[in-house]
């Protein structure tokens, strides 16, 4: 009896070996058709990464890895509070006897703002003008009240998951009907005046200059200030003082190139190269205040200095993913703007936020 007891034990337990074995082939089987599926679609994945990293912006230097927010802002509502108006990135509202500026996530190209935006940017725009705005206030005063969302008026509180990081509370003021323009280097469209005449803006420049070539010394290129939809002018220092006298036209002048010989200095002292920027000024009864956005990624050209080479485009901190990305698709430049693929997306937040990090010296979290 005890061997019939045995011989039963062993076939139980042959039974359970070769159930736990069939088990485990079938778990081993459904890994392996399990990985043949997702390794092409990850092999995919590495391509496009690949493919991108080989572009020109990209060849110099490698954008920081980011994780998108789920949605870019593209308009605010702050309920009952007026708003005054909506620009290229910025809405404006008036609060009391101040200013409210809300950076949204909005994007401009070639003088259209585009169908989707960029998550964050506003942002990361609003943190690099507080950065200028203390780093330049030794030279000239600016618009600025606060930027603490805890320190606006009660009303705007309900309103605090639009407003943080990204709005600023600011002194009305009489704003110059100009955008004072200062010039490094020779890129854009005074390079394509260059070509032409051999000056910038009416401005006599030696021969023998490149794509990327540094002026001999910064210049001063006032131009209009465009609406949405159409494009700044430049126009002469005499159009200038026409406009504005020359008193203030002469002071603008003036704080434009000393605010950029500042900004330089520290930009070189980063890593960086400030090609060009423009600034905008008003008055108020105490006098002439810097406004607006101060050396941001959309109002300034920053360059890798490490990688500066004249004779040709350089690679730059700014949008100019989502501008190869339209030039790509033939886009006419008339509206309705087209909207944008997730990969120019993430990789012009990368720049956005890389400028960030290299101007301030510090990260940015979302």
């Amino acid at each position: 009896m005890l061997g019939n007891l045995l011989d039963a034990n062993r076939v139980c337990m042959s039974f359970i070996f070769l159930c736990s074995r069939n088990l485990l082939l079938a778990a081993l089987l459904k890994y392996a058709h399990f990985t043949r599926e997702r390794a092409p679609h990850r092999a995919i994945q590495k391509s496009k990464i690949d493919k991108a990293r080989c572009s020109f912006e990209n060849r110099r230097f490698s954008p920081i890895e980011v994780s998108l927010p789920v949605t870019a802002l593209l308009t605010t509502n702050l309920g009952n509070t007026h708003l005054l108006g909506r620009g290229k990135v910025r809405d404006l509202y008036a609060v009391d006897n101040d200013l409210l500026l809300v950076a949204t996530d909005r994007i401009s190209a070639f003088d259209h703002v585009l169908a989707s935006g960029i998550p964050g940017k506003g942002k990361i725009l609003t943190q690099i003008s507080l950065f200028w705005f203390e780093l330049l206030t030794d030279l000239v005063p600016n618009h600025l009240i606060t930027a603490d969302v805890k320190e606006f008026p009660a009303a705007l509180r309900p309103y605090a998951d639009q407003l943080e990081g990204r709005s600023m509370l600011v002194k009305r003021a009489a704003m110059f009907p100009v955008e004072c323009v200062v010039r490094g280097y020779l890129t854009g469209s005074g390079l394509k005046e260059y070509r032409l005449s051999q000056s910038v803006c009416g401005i006599p420049l030696p021969s023998g200059l490149e794509d990327g070539s540094r002026l001999p010394e910064p210049l001063y290129t006032p131009s209009t200030k465009g609406e949405v939809g159409t494009h700044d002018e430049n126009i002469s220092y005499a159009a200038t003082v026409a406009a504005i006298g020359e008193a203030d036209a002469s002071e603008l002048r003036r704080l434009t190139i000393d605010l950029y010989k500042k900004a330089t200095q520290h930009a070189e002292s980063r890593g960086l190269i400030l090609a060009d920027t423009k600034f905008e000024f008003g008055r108020t009864k105490e006098g002439i205040i810097l406004a607006d956005e101060v050396l941001t990624p959309d109002s300034s050209r920053f360059w890798e200095a490490s990688a500066w080479k004249p004779g040709g485009a350089q690679p730059s901190f700014d949008k100019q993913f989502v501008r190869d990305y339209l030039e790509s698709i033939r886009w006419n430049k008339q509206a309705p703007a087209p909207g944008l693929p997730d990969e120019v997306v993430e990789r012009t937040q990368a720049k956005y936020l890389e400028a960030y990090r290299r101007l301030t010296g510090h990260d940015l979290s979302l």
